[in-house]
Formats: C-alpha cells, structure tokens, sequence
C-alpha cells in the first residue's frame, strides 16, 4: 500500500447577514462567512485535503464559484461527494487533521460536534478525525476579526 497525503486551506471574509457554519455546525454569532456557498471554511479545507491526496485538483475545480449550481450550496455535501469520489478510486482514508483559526467566537463547546459532522461525512470513525482551534493573536486578519481560516491534512492508503 501506498500513504498519500494532502493538505488544503481555506479563508472567508466575516459578514452581516450570513450563518457561521464550521464544519458542518452553525455556530451562534453575530456574523457569518461571505462565499458563494455557504462559505464553510473548514469542510473546504478538507475537501482540498482529500482531493490533493487523490491528485484530483482543487475545489474550484469541480465546484467552482462561478457556477450557480453550487450557489448557497451545503459544503457538508460536497466533502460527501469528493469523499465518494476518493472511494471509488479505490482509495481508503486513514485520518484527518485540521485546525480552525478565528478570534470569536470560542470553537471549543463546538468541537465535538464538528469532529461528528466531519466523520459522517468522510466515512471515518470520530478518533480518526481531529479538529484543533487557533487564533490570529490579534494580529491579521484573522487576529482584527475580519475573517476566519482552516488547514487540513488528509492521509489516503492506495493499494499497491
């Protein structure tokens, strides 16, 4: 078996008038993620995470945001579909790894839930998907509190 590995990273502009969806989970605050979808910086993290470990390109590749199919599009379903397409390359995922990074509000009393989401849709056991939280230490523009940040790491087994 061959391990391959990924990483991807995603930012959003903080907004009036939008949710704040993590992962999966809405999360109470007073602003939420500009984007064309529903902006979940996270799970496009992740999706670039798997699709770089398949070598299938990018999110913008296949969703891209010049396409109104994907306009207010949930990003939980399309982590769903780019996981279906790992499968079906005959690929099987091992873990994930990501990190949150945003001044407010507090991603702890969330994690769990997002960790849940996450697995659900990749089709990993919840101790195979990590998820951490960062801030910008008040410095950038995560730090001004004018947008949020996500890295992930995705490792595949390809059989040989």
């Amino acid at each position: 078996m061959t391990t391959l590995t990924g990483i991807g990273y995603d930012s959003h502009r903080l907004t009036d008038g939008r949710r704040l969806v993590i992962g999966g989970v809405e999360i109470p605050h007073e602003r939420g993620l500009d984007g064309h979808s529903d902006s979940d910086v996270l799970a496009h993290a992740l999706i670039d995470a798997l699709l770089g470990a398949a070598g299938l390109g990018d999110i913008g590749e296949h969703f891209p945001d010049t396409d109104e199919r994907w306009r207010d599009a949930d990003s939980i379903q399309l982590l769903e579909a780019v996981a279906a397409m790992v499968s079906a390359r005959g690929m099987t995922m091992v873990n994930v790894d990501c990190t949150v990074i945003m001044e407010a509000p507090k991603l702890a009393p969330h994690r769990q839930a997002i960790r849940r989401r996450l697995a659900e849709a990749v089709g990993l056991e919840m101790k195979r998907v990590n998820v951490k939280a960062s801030t910008g230490e008040r410095m950038g523009f995560v730090g001004r509190g004018e947008g949020v940040a996500a890295l992930a790491v995705a490792a595949l087994y390809e059989p040989g």
